[in-house]
């Protein structure tokens, strides 16, 4: 009787272990299933840098992503992918298996956003608009592009990226650090600058120098056909050592500017980039030219005029002498003003 019971008692035990055993095995299954199979939701989920995976796992079942943060984790682990998430935003979805969401956040599949800058913008302008669309803190990105050590880093000529964050139509995700934004952004400048590069050799202009007209030249005009006219205007009067005495360089230079040009400010010896009391070019780029601006200056038109005057339309009158610009200013400037 003693060794019938004993053998019962093993086969009891047996039985529930095999029980527990596929219990534990129904559990995992269960794990490793979507939360909602078939759902067409989907949210968006951010993972911080240097953010662990017991984190991630935590706050993905918080969300409603996962049925167990442990099943999210021994999967990591056992992959050899808990080190291999990525920063930054993804688009998930309650529909997938954990495994499906593990692909997803090391794939480096972030969501992404649209971010136009235009051509002509500055570097302030530009620290606002990827601001805006919340890829970059302004003020951290600021000071990233305005160290000597970041414009050497990423291969320009130059104390900032002022003039070197191209202006384009990009995709960013959110996360990234400054620096990295502004790689993109200037790897993009680099891009085109390949094929200015050797035309501005020729010319003997460096590349500060070239992206240095070419900004004056974007923020004079905003009619394509005319920026070669303008770029003749400006490097004849660099042939006759005169001034350049153009206004958005004035205008740079003077903090907090208001809107008006003032006779004091045309006449500021302390405003290093006043073109209407220094010879030459100013210290640097005014602003982010476009691969048009920039052929301009390497491709000018060839013509003997010296200077030019807005008609008010977006468009200028170019003149040879001054005795004719003065007439056309007269035209379009002193009497628009009396009238």
């Amino acid at each position: 009787m003693r060794g019938r019971g004993a053998a019962l008692a093993a086969l009891l035990l047996a039985l529930a272990l095999a029980g527990a055993l596929a219990g534990a095995l129904a559990l995992g299954r269960a794990a490793l299933e979507p939360v909602a199979p078939g759902s067409f939701q989907t949210s968006i989920f951010a993972i911080a840098p240097g953010e662990p995976v017991g984190r991630v796992a935590a706050r993905l079942k918080r969300d409603g992503l996962l049925k167990s943060a442990l099943a999210f984790r021994v999967l990591a682990r056992w992959r050899g992918l808990e080190s291999a998430l990525q920063v930054g935003e993804f688009e998930l979805s309650p529909s997938s298996t954990p495994e499906e969401l593990l692909e997803r956040v090391v794939s480096g599949r972030v969501v992404t956003y649209e971010v136009v800058i235009p051509e002509g913008f500055s570097l302030v302008q530009i620290a606002d608009r990827l601001a805006e669309a919340g890829v970059v803190d302004r003020e951290d990105f600021l000071v990233t592009a305005r160290e000597p050590a970041t414009a050497a880093a990423l291969g320009v000529e130059g104390e900032t990226l002022e003039g070197y964050l191209f202006p384009e139509t990009y995709r960013i995700p959110r996360g990234l650090a400054p620096r990295e934004v502004a790689r993109a952004l200037v790897d993009e400048f680099h891009r085109v600058w390949t094929e200015i590069a050797p035309l501005a050799e020729a010319r003997n202009f460096s590349m500060k120098e070239t992206v240095t007209l070419a900004s004056i030249i974007e923020r004079e005009t905003g009619a394509p056909r005319e920026r070669p006219l303008i770029a003749s205007v400006f490097w004849n009067r660099l042939a006759k050592a005169m001034r350049l005495e153009t206004d958005p360089t004035v205008i740079y230079g003077i903090p907090d500017f208001d809107g008006n040009i003032r006779r004091s400010d045309l006449e500021n010896r302390e405003n290093p980039y006043n073109t209407y009391v220094i010879q030459g070019l100013p210290p640097g780029p005014i602003a982010s030219p476009g691969r048009e601006a920039l052929r301009a200056v390497v491709r000018p038109a060839e013509t003997d005029y010296l200077f030019f005057v807005s008609r008010n339309d977006g468009t200028h009158v170019f003149s040879r002498t001054y005795r004719e610009h003065s007439r056309a200013v007269d035209q379009y400037q002193r009497r628009g003003r009396r009238n």
